[in-house]
């Protein structure tokens, strides 16, 4: 049995300490819970299992941070994107205390730089990322890739919606505010005309429209993970969008610079969460679409497009109902360390999220939520 300490106990780190508890092997538990987090009011709705114990923890107090990693097998980080380098610096350990395996779900660009340097040499594997974008749609859009030689384009958007919208946002809050503000102001990441460069955030908005539903895409920063590195100089078009329903980026965009709270984004996440409700009735997409050169079915090279389309509701676990952010979010992030633990991916520095292959993780007990195939044929429109 492996010693986890998850950090943070809010939405989508109750859900990771929940999926973890319940893992089992012959009757025999897989992992031991500690879920942690600086609020005792936060942790007095965790979930209730043997495997599961609580940790009242500041991760701003270094000695009590090393005290919480000693032993572990790994922490997994479900904290603010602010605070994950200060946690992989921990996990990293030091010539008194041995470190242990790092995982993360942060978008933020600059944090995933650091924590590459502060995996550089390291014993153990750090895997920041590991949550839906980046994350899942990274490995999706990696396997697209393998398909052509050359690769001409990869479009990777991916959305977390309420299922019935009803304010002038046409938004719920389902994951965290934070993340969502940061992703809307930082520079976006892609590559256009096969020049790795940056955008700006909220603009190159597109329609799409799914099973007769319409959508918007935009940029937003952070959703592409490591993949402008790893295709830089295989591909033409490389870039994430945002889904949304129509209208959102408008509003927003009034938000952050017509009102200028792109420069007060703690005064946006106290508007926001006051005036916007969380729901667990949402829906999670996933689009990715790459297109290249191939053999077809006749052997002949052509230039072809596979894409790959998921929708995913929130549903019940082990008796509570949780919304398809937290599902697949956590989902993603137990399933990269079950794979850790099985020794199906590197198991020290840093790895990326394409670097772990799609069938493998869909293949996990955790990563079988994604690998649902669509219940009718998808038809998109651009």
């Amino acid at each position: 049995m492996q010693s986890i300490l998850v950090l943070g106990g809010g939405k989508i780190g109750s859900v990771v300490a929940e999926l973890l508890a319940h893992a089992e092997t012959g009757g025999r538990s897989d992992y031991r819970v500690s879920l942690a987090d600086r609020s005792a009011e936060a942790l007095s709705g965790a979930p209730r299992h043997a495997q599961i114990d609580t940790l009242v923890l500041d991760v701003n107090d270094p000695a009590a941070l090393g005290a919480a990693l000693h032993g572990r097998y790994a922490v997994l980080s479900a904290l603010p994107y602010r605070l994950t380098v200060k946690v992989a610096e921990a996990a990293r350990g030091n010539a008194a205390r041995p470190g242990c395996h790092y995982l993360d779900l942060t978008e933020d660009v600059a944090s995933t730089r650091r924590i590459r340097e502060i995996a550089t040499g390291a014993p153990h594997a750090f895997i920041p990322q590991c949550g839906l974008a980046p994350g899942f749609i990274s490995i999706v859009a990696a396997d697209l890739a393998r398909r052509f030689e050359p690769l001409d384009s990869v479009r990777m958007r991916v959305g977390a919606l309420p299922t019935f919208p009803s304010n002038s946002l046409n938004y719920n809050l389902t994951w965290s505010t934070e993340g969502v503000i940061n992703e809307y102001c930082e520079p976006c990441e892609a590559i256009v005309d096969g020049r790795r460069t940056q955008v700006p955030a909220l603009e190159e908005r597109e329609e799409f429209s799914l099973d007769g539903v319409l959508y918007e895409a935009f940029n937003t920063s952070g959703g592409l993970g490591t993949l402008c590195e790893t295709l830089e100089g295989r591909v033409r078009t490389l870039n994430y969008r945002t889904i949304r329903y129509p209208g959102h980026a408008a509003v927003m965009k009034t938000l952050l610079h017509d009102l200028r709270l792109k420069d007060r984004r703690e005064l946006l996440k106290d508007i926001l969460e006051n005036a916007l409700p969380a729901t667990t009735q949402d829906v999670v997409i996933v689009f990715a679409t790459a297109a290249g050169v191939r053999d077809d079915e006749h052997g002949q090279r052509r230039f072809l497009q596979d894409s790959v389309v998921r929708k995913i509701y929130s549903r019940s676990l082990h008796g509570t109902t949780h919304s398809a952010i937290q599902i697949t979010t956590a989902s993603a992030l137990c399933a990269m360390l079950d794979l850790l633990r099985e020794g199906v991916i590197a198991q020290a520095g840093f790895v990326k999220q394409e670097d772990v292959a799609l069938d493998a993780f869909l293949g996990n007990r955790f990563g079988a939520v994604y690998a649902e195939e669509a219940s009718a044929p998808r038809r998109l429109a651009a």
